[in-house]
């Protein structure tokens, strides 16, 4: 077999992500944290890349007409022309204004140095351990006790794993373990549910012979709310079960969720939505955001004239055109979010003035259609963007709902049903809850929306909502 080599035209057509729209669309589906951290980034690796001083950022996009149309789909022309008037690019986007200067004394100050660190569970338990002036194989057993405890406060070991891995005997282990079951939080260091309510109770002075037999063998019925069945067995009256099981709900079922590692994540908003008479306006909101510029030293190093050799000039001339995409994309974001959020408000003008409860139906196309974008554009600006409303913070996405029909043939958004599913059970007698039957039959009567009964329950069990059983109060 002989082989030879031909060649062949072949024509097809191919999707190429340049890196400057690789950049615009990762920084489009970047939260506002994310977005400050790859910026300042940026400015670390990139030294053409300056943060401007004393310029007060714009926070309502004014769309020019000698600007091309804002509600174009992202792109950004990768064309560089090595002949390109350097000094004159440098003189557009290198407008810094005035030099400023402040002392020290007017520097922000670091909250951090002040603020107090957090105090976990395991170091606080730790302290209490060591506050005993336990022997050596007390510390060892007592530290391996505080790592085997769960998010709860309960050990996962058993007794015996645990003296295994210290190599002593089982006892020593259950004697420590019931010294420690006195330190705080009170009940930290259960085994189980039961007997962590037991210890609480104990250190309150209500562990009387009825409330132990209701911790220990009728919990099932406890969470039942079977109430009438706990008095039968116990021969005793239902009121008298009631107000035990009040005591019980002052109980903390979970002793280490004061002390929980997960840190409040404070939501600052990408746009603020104001109402202006009849109308609302749509501010950005650029604080804490660099504002950049191209730095004055390197634009004064590729003027004309100026002598540098041949690698530091295509270094430079690569720095800038990053810095120039980063800066073009930071634009293109702020003006897709704009857009994005302006549609919104015009959709959604209803939920705006009067709430939740008129929140209309909406996806992803109809605001693509609107601004003339994709669906996928349109998802990754609303994803981890938040809008801060007459009615509060919430995020973009929740703006798209799906449809529920009505009576009457017109739609409800799917947030609203479950507002009003929330309102009829607040409204709700205690001692005769709502059935999902009958909060599906209040709803026609009330709203004419028709859902069926077991879409009534997942959306109760979205919202946290008890079953009716369970919502019951004698």
């Amino acid at each position: 077999m002989a082989f030879e080599l031909q060649q062949n035209l072949k024509l097809q057509q191919q999707l190429v992500m340049t890196p400057q729209l690789q950049m615009a669309i990762k920084l489009l589906q970047l939260s506002r944290l994310e977005m400050v951290e790859m910026v300042r980034q940026e400015m670390e690796n990139n030294p053409t890349l300056e943060e401007s001083e004393n310029i007060e950022p714009s926070v309502e996009i004014q769309q020019e007409p000698t600007e091309p149309p804002a509600n174009q789909e992202v792109s950004i022309d990768e064309k560089f022309d090595d002949r390109l008037d350097w000094q004159q690019y440098m003189d557009e986007y290198s407008s810094t204004g005035k030099v400023h200067y402040e002392s020290e004394s007017r520097e922000s100050p670091n909250y951090e140095a002040f603020t107090a660190s957090k105090t976990t569970l395991a170091d606080h338990l730790r302290w209490q351990l060591l506050m005993m002036q336990p022997s050596p194989e007390e510390e060892m057993i007592g530290s391996l006790i505080i790592g085997n405890l769960n998010k709860f406060g309960y050990i996962e070991d058993s007794l015996d794993e645990i003296a295994a891995n210290v190599g002593t005997a089982e006892g020593k282990v259950e004697q420590l373990l019931l010294r420690m079951q006195d330190f705080d939080p009170p009940g930290i260091c259960a085994r189980n549910l039961s007997e962590s309510l037991l210890i609480q109770a104990r250190r309150l002075g209500i562990d009387t012979p009825l409330m132990t037999e209701l911790i220990c063998n009728q919990m099932k019925n406890l969470e039942n709310r079977r109430y009438a069945v706990i008095a039968k067995e116990l021969k005793t009256s239902v009121n008298i079960i009631v107000a035990a099981v009040e005591v019980i709900r002052t109980l903390d079922p979970r002793p280490a969720d004061r002390y929980g590692e997960d840190e409040q994540v404070y939501i600052l908003p990408d746009v603020y939505v104001q109402k202006d008479g009849d109308d609302y306006i749509v501010y950005l909101n650029e604080d804490d955001i660099p504002q950049l510029h191209i730095s004055s030293y390197y634009r004064n190093a590729v003027k004309k004239g100026v002598t540098i050799n041949r690698e530091t000039r295509s270094y430079l001339k690569d720095r800038l055109r990053s810095a120039e995409w980063l800066i073009k994309s930071i634009q293109q974001r702020k003006r897709t979010i704009f857009n994005v959020m302006t549609s919104i408000v015009k959709f959604q003008h209803d939920f705006f003035d009067h709430g939740i409860a008129h929140l209309k139906p909406m996806v992803l196309r109809d605001v693509a259609e609107d601004i003339n974008m994709h669906e996928s554009t349109i998802s990754r600006v609303t994803t981890n963007k938040y809008a801060h409303t007459p009615h509060g913070i919430f995020e973009l996405k929740f703006f798209f709902n799906s449809s529920i029909n009505r009576s009457n043939g017109e739609t409800i958004a799917s947030a609203s049903v479950q507002e009003e599913i929330r309102r009829i059970v607040s409204s709700e007698n205690p001692k005769k809850p709502y059935s999902d039957q009958k909060i599906s039959d209040l709803l026609v009567d009330r709203s004419g929306i028709q859902i069926a009964r077991r879409t009534i329950a997942k959306y109760r069990d979205m919202m946290g909502i008890l079953p009716s059983s369970q919502r019951k109060q004698l």
